[in-house]
């Protein structure tokens, strides 16, 4: 990728962890998520990494939750794409998938496991080569989590046996305790090892909590795409919350203007990923 490549900027709205005690931004019912995801659309972001609350902040897997949630970004964020998660925190099992079938744009798809700060992050290959075959019947795009160097070798693995679409779009994670410190030269490597297995792919580069702005940048400057959001990081400074997903949206765009980096517009996003393009 070239730094005249438009980046594709992601944002993580609400996750399965934070909660209003730790950033009142933190939007959790449907409605606050509608809201707050149309205002960091309207700064720049594209892809709506989404997850789902009970009434009580608790991460929920509730289809129907998933289904208003779509209905209300749609009608109010034309064109931005549309990501559900079918992370290990939000379900267990198969619970984990039941809402492909709403269709989404894409889905994120972790296909190894690891350690996160209080637990093991469990994706057996059993669970995972379900989920990748759900997404494959309902025509979702897979966006490949990966927390260590062997979940790209997998994800390559995967799509060469035809259990994955190409080209392969797979997003490095880094800085969660207990997994893949954020770190520069290991992101050349991840970078490195994905055009050795898979060519043709597409990155992304997130980190968690401080590291998040770095992260940002250290990928906006290899000409990659990245992820921002209060799932990932409460706050602008250590002394400072965040007082929405736009203003982390916002800092992205800076640095994209920064590098002369062109900030991908839905319908660019949705040409780059092979995604439909929506009118």
């Amino acid at each position: 990728m070239h730094m005249t490549t438009p980046c594709i900027i992601a944002v993580a709205i609400t996750g399965s962890v934070p909660t209003k005690a730790n950033n009142p931004a933190v939007p959790i019912t449907v409605e606050e998520q509608i809201e707050s995801t149309q205002a960091a659309f309207e700064a720049g972001a594209v892809i709506a990494h989404c997850h789902v609350r009970n009434d009580d902040q608790t991460p929920s897997s509730d289809p129907e939750k998933f289904a208003r949630l779509k209905e209300g970004l749609e009608r109010h964020c034309p064109g931005m794409i549309i990501q559900f998660s079918t992370g290990g925190r939000s379900g267990a099992g198969k619970d984990r998938g039941g809402m492909l079938k709403l269709r989404p744009d894409m889905a994120s798809l972790a296909v190894g496991s690891n350690n996160f700060p209080m637990r093991v992050y469990d994706n057996p290959p059993d669970l995972v080569a379900w989920l990748a075959a759900e997404m494959l019947r309902y025509n979702v795009m897979p966006e490949i989590e990966a927390f260590d160097l062997s979940h790209i070798i997998q994800a390559a693995r995967m799509a060469d046996a035809g259990h994955l679409p190409r080209p392969l779009y797979v997003q490095f994670v880094m800085g969660v305790k207990n997994a893949m410190i954020a770190d520069e030269r290991i992101l050349e490597v991840y970078i490195e090892t994905l055009e050795r297995f898979a060519p043709d792919a597409l990155w992304c580069a997130a980190g968690v909590g401080p590291n998040q702005i770095v992260v940002n940048e250290w990928a906006i400057a290899r000409g990659g795409h990245t992820r921002t959001g209060l799932e990932d990081n409460m706050r602008l400074d250590r002394a400072t919350l965040a007082p929405s997903n736009a203003a982390l949206v916002a800092r992205t765009v800076a640095l994209c203007e920064k590098y002369a980096r062109p900030v991908a517009t839905p319908q660019q996003a949705r040409a780059m990923l092979g995604l439909r393009v929506v009118v």
